[in-house]
């Protein structure tokens, strides 16, 4: 991986308000709209352009935060309309061309390209009922939009939206394990939080002591079917970032739980040891 500058222009001074965000040598351009500023985005011409969007809640009461994807001619317009008709959303990112070169048939490959992807990845829910259309292109143009998506990619990810990361245990050098009676996990700290592998087991019953938190959390990985019981025990049916490593200790030990310390690798090492020593 090569080093990259992006340039984040905050259009009021607020960290929280409306951002463009771009690589300035390439030319998609990343609007970040918070749900609360759309009439203030409509003063931008950006935001009219051709492009593909995106709809981001926060967790909120899902195991899993939710996007909605989509392409519109006239984004902003399009973004209108979900905010008299979708509860969900908090943000809106909008992805359109700095030199207006995005056609019909460059938004609507972005899309069904986009969906593709963040349904593999699986890192958040989505909303999209139905699925775009497949496309067939020149393979000129194919390689041009693969290009134009490397960067919606990035510019995602920096925005605080990793949508299309996939996680791999299997380029994993960091597999660290954390067990409690019969359960096993393996896990790994990650730059946004900790994951639990998929195949991982976690004790069915939690500690009288347990607090809210891993009661409420525990309710929403078995009400998603993260986890599915197996026995006397429940397995992980996907992989599953929490919000740090003693919050995946406490899911898989059924308890309060010390993640830095509960957490090892191969050869007992804690991961407080691993990364904070």
């Amino acid at each position: 991986m090569r080093g990259k500058t992006i340039q984040v222009f905050l259009t009021d001074g607020s960290p929280r308000g409306i951002k463009l965000a771009e690589i300035t040598s390439n030319i998609e351009q990343a609007i970040f709209i918070p749900r609360s500023k759309i009439n203030e985005a409509a003063n931008r011409t950006e935001v009219s352009r051709p492009g593909i969007y995106f709809l981001f809640s926060k967790n909120g009461e899902n195991s899993k935060p939710i996007v909605y994807i989509g392409q519109s001619r006239n984004c902003l317009e399009r973004i209108k309309t979900h905010d008299q008709k979708k509860d969900f959303w908090n943000y809106a990112v909008l992805i359109i061309s700095k030199t207006e070169s995005f056609t019909q048939t460059h938004i609507e490959y972005l899309e069904e390209l986009a969906i593709t992807k963040a349904t593999k990845a699986n890192r958040y829910k989505l909303d999209n009922a139905v699925s775009p259309r497949k496309f067939k292109l020149p393979e000129t143009l194919e390689a041009d939009l693969l290009d134009n998506f490397d960067t919606i990619k990035i510019l995602l990810s920096t925005l605080g939206f990793p949508l299309f990361d996939i996680i791999d245990k299997e380029n994993s050098k960091e597999l660290v394990y954390c067990k409690a009676k019969n359960a096993s996990a393996e896990g790994e700290y990650k730059e946004d939080g900790f994951v639990v592998y998929k195949g991982s087991t976690a004790n069915i019953e939690l500690a009288p002591a347990s607090n809210s938190t891993i009661r409420n959390l525990r309710n929403k990985l078995i009400d998603s079917k993260t986890i599915t019981q197996k026995g006397d025990l429940f397995e992980f049916q996907e992989n599953y970032i929490f919000s740090s490593p003693s919050a995946a200790a406490a899911q898989v030990q059924g308890r309060n739980s010390n993640g830095w310390i509960e957490w090892k690798d191969s050869s007992g090492i804690t991961l407080d040891e691993l990364k904070r020593k």
